[in-house]
């Protein structure tokens, strides 16, 4: 069974506590706040929880107690000072952020894809040519095998996306997932691996697409997009743009929900990117650069009403201005 989104104000005041207790680690008083803050509901400790998770993961603060205390000093003091004061603590920090790198997230759930022929981390993609002639790019986070013999072409995706315009070969071309198998024919498209799911996306050509399970089997058009998994395949849709668009760094917003816009930059950039729900409604129109997460974060910051808060390192939120 799924679980309910954490309330986003209890996650923001979880990290301004985390924030505030590495900021004084020896201050008996805000520790004695902080301990009656996380008692007073399970809620607030169940966010607790997750924002100890995310810096166990990101955190880059390390051994600069000292200088967090004084940025946090320096807040005090003047509050209308508070965004510049953060973004000197987000430089502190960010260089042990980024010697993560994207296999620390904690996703990858099959031992094979750490040893794959190809992959790639948080917000990098990556082109590659095939032996075959096959153009591949690779989505953040993707690994993938490639199994070429005599009689057939194999691509086999444990985690990720990867789009593909397919060489001109006698052998048949496949991709293998958990879900089950895609077969094209002399096409362009891209597979999308969600775990148990698979989200198929044709923009030139014909795929069939087969359930490892059922046995199940459909052929999507150009234009088309499918999700299926290893016993059913859904009604196909109107392929999505930016299922394509990220082979070129970029995601094109028309009139695009900024909490779907916020979902997809997700994907690229390490650490926490929440939103306030009161304004997940807003709309985002324009070019955005995937790669560059801060960057298209300052290009919605000065087209809506939002401003976005580095409470810490490794925790960014979307709110209402």
């Amino acid at each position: 069974m799924s679980r309910a989104p954490l309330d986003h104000g209890v996650l923001q005041a979880a990290a301004g506590w985390f924030a505030r207790l590495h900021a004084a680690q020896n201050d008996a008083a805000i520790q004695a706040q902080w301990h009656a803050w996380l008692n007073e509901d399970a809620r607030h400790r169940l966010a607790w929880s997750y924002v100890e998770n995310i810096n166990q993961r990101f955190g880059g603060l390390g051994g600069q107690a000292e200088q967090a205390r004084q940025v946090f000093d320096s807040v005090r003091r003047d509050r209308h000072s508070r965004r510049a004061v953060l973004g000197s603590l987000c430089v502190a920090g960010v260089a042990g952020v980024l010697g993560w790198g994207g296999w620390q997230r904690g996703w990858v759930d099959s031992p094979r894809a750490w040893f794959a022929t190809y992959r790639t981390g948080l917000g990098e993609v990556r082109p590659v040519t095939l032996a075959d002639g096959s153009q591949l790019w690779l989505n953040g986070g993707t690994a993938l095998d490639v199994q070429f013999d005599e009689g057939s072409r194999q691509l086999r995706l444990y985690r990720g996306e990867i789009l593909i315009e397919s060489g001109k070969d006698p052998r048949p071309l496949s991709v293998v997932t958990r879900a089950g198998r895609v077969q094209p024919l002399g096409t362009r498209f891209s597979v999308r691996d969600q775990g148990l799911q698979t989200t198929l996306s044709v923009f030139a050509g014909a795929v069939q697409a087969t359930c490892s399970g059922s046995g199940r089997q459909t052929t999507l058009q150009a234009g088309q997009m499918m999700v299926f998994d290893a016993q059913q395949v859904g009604a196909p849709s109107t392929a999505q743009r930016l299922r394509e668009d990220w082979s070129r760094g970029v995601l094109v917003a028309e009139d695009m929900p900024l909490a779907q816009m916020i979902d997809i930059l997700r994907d690229y950039r390490l650490g926490h990117l929440g939103i306030d729900p009161a304004i997940g409604s807003l709309r985002a129109v324009g070019t955005f650069p995937l790669l560059d997460t801060d960057r298209a974060l300052a290009m919605l910051e000065r087209a809506l009403p939002i401003r976005v808060v580095r409470t810490l390192p490794w925790w960014v939120s979307i709110e209402a201005v």
